[in-house]
């Protein structure tokens, strides 16, 4: 690794043929939305150092699954995935001296992300027009439930809740049955790449005006500008999104085509998805069943007959489906034409899916604690300028004293000063 000039005169180590080499982040993020957008800066070249602190550990560096008996700081293969290509800094910041190191940090940094709660990093004295003292081109960006001003400030929200302010969680489910949600975490991990994208802006930005500014990322507004088909029916229709056979589940909704939804096969868990969207893709799906004699009946001929009996026709085809492996009926069905496709686990996209092994998905890394473990690829790909994989998540204080040397320019004898007055904590 090189080391290189950059803008406003500081240096860093760089990549010099990723796109966001040779610049500084400064990262007070914690849980998923920050990491998320720290990790995706990270990935494209940018130098992200955490800044953490021993009394106020990033509780997902405890999180699950672990590597090994117990949980440490550093075994959580959660905390390994979303942190890569990142160093940590270990400071007490609450020591006038942390704080002052914390400050040098920022000033050599092109931008600071956090996900605190809105006025965490003001309490700190740290919030945006302080940080524009320490850096005037600084670009900060600030990523909480409400945003950093409004009625609902104040408000602490996790990426589920997030979901369900924003109307996500409204949206979803099964017909008649209550709202199930998008998944796990999802505006978590969204905010953090829409806050990925606004730094993207922010700093195109400050390339052509020399200017920083704030970005104010508002995980609940996130949601909101996802919900623009359901909004658009009431707007326009008068209907409400929750209404009889709405949300449709795994049935196609518009357009309105049957059969279409996800089926069981043997095994445990094991389904198939299937989206059949004219007479002929279900004259196919009848050949690839072996024409059982209950799809003779004139009913199931076209479309509209499928949908008027619809349950019937899903419980004639998860008759079929669960007589076969999922990978089988898959691999029948597309030989004859169907759109069909294995739900797929996580351990099925590792072990079985030949796709992401041609693209050069899967990357082994160092790690200081577990060794050598298992990443998943850079996205989007990039033909001049790739992002790439160039370190494992850092121990807690992996980073300290090089960070220390490198960007703050402190001597050993510095270094050791401030480690025996419980700075480096």
């Amino acid at each position: 690794m090189l080391f290189d000039g950059r803008p406003f005169g500081r240096r860093i180590p760089r990549m010099t043929d990723q796109p966001l080499a040779g610049i500084r982040v400064c990262d007070f993020t914690w849980i998923i939305a920050g990491p998320t957008c720290t990790r995706v800066l990270g990935d494209f070249g940018a130098d992200v150092i955490r800044i953490e602190h021993a009394q106020a550990v990033d509780s997902v560096r405890m999180g699950r699954p672990i590597v090994g008996d117990a949980p440490t700081y550093n075994n959580s293969g959660f905390f390994n995935y979303i942190n890569r290509n990142k160093r940590s800094v270990l400071l007490n910041v609450r020591h006038p001296m942390g704080f002052e190191v914390v400050k040098k940090i920022i000033a050599e940094s092109d931008i600071v992300v956090e996900n605190f709660s809105s006025r965490i990093m003001s309490n700190w004295g740290l919030d945006y027009p302080q940080l524009k003292e320490i850096n005037p081109k600084i670009i900060y960006c600030s990523i909480s439930g409400f945003g950093h001003f409004g009625r609902d400030m104040d408000f602490t929200t996790w990426g589920p809740t997030a979901q369900a302010l924003g109307g996500l969680t409204y949206t979803s489910g099964l017909p008649g049955k209550p709202p199930a949600g998008w998944g796990y975490s999802f505006m978590d991990h969204t905010a953090g790449y829409e806050a990925a994208v606004a730094i993207m802006m922010a700093l195109h930005h400050r390339n052509r005006t020399g200017e920083g500014q704030h970005i104010d990322m508002s995980q609940v507004e996130g949601g909101i500008v996802l919900n623009g088909p359901a909004i658009l029916d009431y707007t326009v229709n008068g209907r409400k999104w929750r209404r009889e056979g709405m949300p449709p589940g795994n049935r196609a909704w518009e357009p309105k085509v049957a059969p279409h939804g996800a089926y069981p096969c043997t095994g445990e868990d094991r389904w198939l998805a299937i989206a059949c969207m004219n007479d002929a893709e279900w004259q196919a799906i009848v050949l690839a069943m072996d024409e059982p004699a209950w799809a003779a009946d004139p009913k199931w001929a076209t479309n509209a007959g499928r949908i008027a009996n619809e349950d019937e026709l899903d419980a004639r085809i998860a008759e079929w489906t669960s007589t076969m492996t999922d990978y089988a009926a898959m691999e029948v069905l597309q030989a004859a034409g169907v759109r069909a496709g294995v739900c797929q686990r996580a351990s099925d996209r590792y072990e079985r899916d030949p796709q992401l092994r041609s693209r050069d998905w899967w990357h082994v890394l160092d790690h200081a604690e577990i060794g050598p473990s298992e990443y998943d690829g850079v996205l989007p790909k990039l033909s001049e300028s790739p992002g790439s994989l160039q370190r494992a998540a850092p121990a807690l204080g992996q980073h300290t004293h090089e960070v220390l040397r490198e960007v703050v320019g402190m001597t050993d004898e510095e270094i050791a000063e401030h480690e025996a007055m419980g700075v480096l904590m």
